[in-house]
């Protein structure tokens, strides 16, 4: 494609991006909502504005993942997980295994599709979107609630735990689903994991002053993403996706914040890059395949298998907080946001996903990510505030002290 072509995508996604994202803020929706729309709207199989071949549009919006996910890998210390307690915990592990689970029973079994399509439908089903999540009860004022510290602590470990299992999946489908090939990935994905969680943040702590000594013009954001861009190649080397390793770089690099306060430094990229990875996911969805029937019930069957198989298991997992908390709990669980849509995203690109099933899941993210806010805020309209902190000004004070609240 000529230079001046590519310039002309950029220019006409860029902008489509930040209107559509301006229109769905003001209706209280998530922008990535309204880029993945425009993008199903101007691409091939719509309008035909673009065509998202592109070798040049597929790393700008490769690149837009990376920081995306290292963005949020910022906003999550590898010592706040060990601080969320054992109710996140059990809501997580319950939030991993179902999904993961009936996914991949539901269209295993019910519907034959075959195992690596099987594996990407259960994988998008299991994290939840720690942003669109942590957004809604911000803007709610509702962050200090007890239910939101569970469900923001919960989200996290999802996303590790789901960014592993992503791993996994990913590399099986490349390359079968040999027995060896899954332990090897699984023993990869842990080392990788632990090594980080340990070594990394220790160093980090320790030494962390020395990113000081960088003489450079604003040496701390580049020290961050070289230090992204590093572990993202690290981990597409041994055969993870490259976003876990942006991701556990931004937990690493998370225990620095706010002496380098690293998440402002990094935002204004990431809101440039991250547009052109959702319009160009959103111009792999044909829509009309939507309109299939075939396609219709089983994009309905998904998105009942993801909404039960968050709400139930984590609001059984919360029930110790009383049934209205935990009500709450299982259904700020539910959104797979931007999650769901980068596995099926992957999934695509792996050959993995045919088109009808890939236009599932990302219509999957969509509406489980829609419904959330207004569920939220029939279930806090006694306790609905006029502000919030903003996510940067949590702290344990915030927790309300003693016993978890009784049924409301």
């Amino acid at each position: 494609m000529h230079a001046t072509e590519v310039l002309y995508e950029l220019f006409l996604i860029f902008l489509l991006a930040r209107i559509a994202g301006e229109l769905m803020t003001r209706i209280h929706q998530p922008p990535v909502i309204g880029e993945l729309l425009v993008g199903a709207l101007i691409g091939p199989k719509a309008l035909g504005l673009i065509h998202g071949e592109s070798e040049a549009l597929a790393a700008i919006a490769e690149l837009g993942v990376v920081f995306l996910l290292f963005e949020v890998g910022l906003e999550n210390r590898f010592s706040d997980l060990r601080r969320v307690g054992t109710t996140a915990a059990a809501v997580a592990l319950s939030g991993v295994i179902t999904p993961m689970l009936l996914g991949f029973l539901l269209m295993n079994s019910v519907f034959g599709s075959g195992r690596s399509v099987s594996l990407f439908v259960g994988a998008a089903l299991v994290a939840t979107s720690v942003g669109v999540t942590a957004r809604v009860l911000a803007d709610l004022g509702l962050i200090r609630e007890i239910e939101s510290r569970v469900i923001l602590g919960a989200a996290v470990i999802d996303d590790v735990l789901g960014l592993l299992i992503l791993a996994v999946v990913s590399g099986t489908a490349q390359g079968g689903l040999s027995a060896v090939k899954v332990v090897v990935l699984i023993a990869e994905a842990a080392f990788f994991l632990v090594f980080l969680a340990t070594v990394g943040t220790r160093l980090m702590r320790r030494h962390g002053s020395l990113i000081d000594r960088v003489r450079l013009a604003d040496g701390p954001f580049a020290v961050g993403v070289i230090i992204c861009l590093g572990l993202a190649a690290l981990a597409g080397t041994i055969g993870l996706a490259a976003i876990v390793g942006a991701f556990l770089a931004g937990m690493v690099l998370a225990e620095t914040r706010e002496q380098f306060a690293l998440e402002e430094r990094i935002r204004p990229l990431t809101n440039f890059l991250a547009p052109f990875f959702f319009v160009l996911t959103g111009t792999a969805v044909d829509v009309r395949s939507l309109g299939n029937p075939r396609v219709i019930g089983i994009g309905g069957a998904v998105l009942a298998v993801a909404i039960a198989a968050k709400l139930i298991p984590c609001g059984l997992a919360a029930l110790k907080l009383g049934r209205r908390s935990a009500l709450i709990v299982g259904t700020g669980m539910v959104p797979r946001g931007e999650v769901g849509i980068i596995v099926a995203a992957i999934g695509l690109r792996a050959g993995a996903l045919p088109d009808d099933v890939y236009s599932i899941i990302v219509a999957m993210s969509i509406l489980t990510t829609l419904i959330v806010p207004p569920a939220l805020r029939v279930l806090f309209k006694d306790r609905l505030v006029p502000q919030a902190p903003t996510i940067g000004e949590i702290t344990d004070e915030h927790v309300p002290a003693g016993p978890p609240p009784e049924d409301r």
